[in-house]
């Protein structure tokens, strides 16, 4: 099971080396896709997470007992979908394709989990209609 998630870190668990915990206790693939984190003040990384389903949510709740927020990336990340006008500008800029127009409706369509927040979708869009929770922190 492969999930992306935000991790937010408070200050005193960011000198803590809690990701490596995660590979050596619970066997968790960790690919670290957006990170600003430093010692002695809060931090986030944006991760994808893989492992068994069980090894996950053991290594969630460690993390959690060790005071580190963990979110879905999908709960960062929207749009206004009433006001979109179906330009097509934020799909040509997503290269990584978490965007997408196409048949056999032409409408915008959002899949988070290919989402890497480079946040070319909030430079394109003419509307501003995109919102990324923590994209002053990623």
């Amino acid at each position: 099971m492969i999930k992306k998630l935000v991790l937010s870190f408070p200050v005193d668990a960011t000198d803590r080396s809690l990701t490596y915990d995660l590979v050596k206790l619970y066997d968790i693939r960790i690919n670290i896709l957006k990170a600003e984190i430093e010692a002695g003040k809060s931090g986030k990384l944006l991760v994808e997470l893989e492992a068994d389903e069980t090894q996950l949510e053991k290594g969630i709740a460690y993390l959690g007992g060790n005071g580190v927020s963990v979110s879905p990336l999908s709960s960062k990340i929207s749009y206004d979908e009433a006001r979109c006008i179906q330009c097509g500008n934020c799909a040509s800029a997503c290269f990584s394709h978490a965007l997408t127009i196409g048949a056999p409706d032409w409408l915008l369509k959002f899949n988070p989990e290919k989402c890497i927040v480079c946040k070319l979708c909030l430079k394109s869009c003419p509307l501003k209609l995109f919102r990324i929770e923590f994209a002053e922190g990623i």
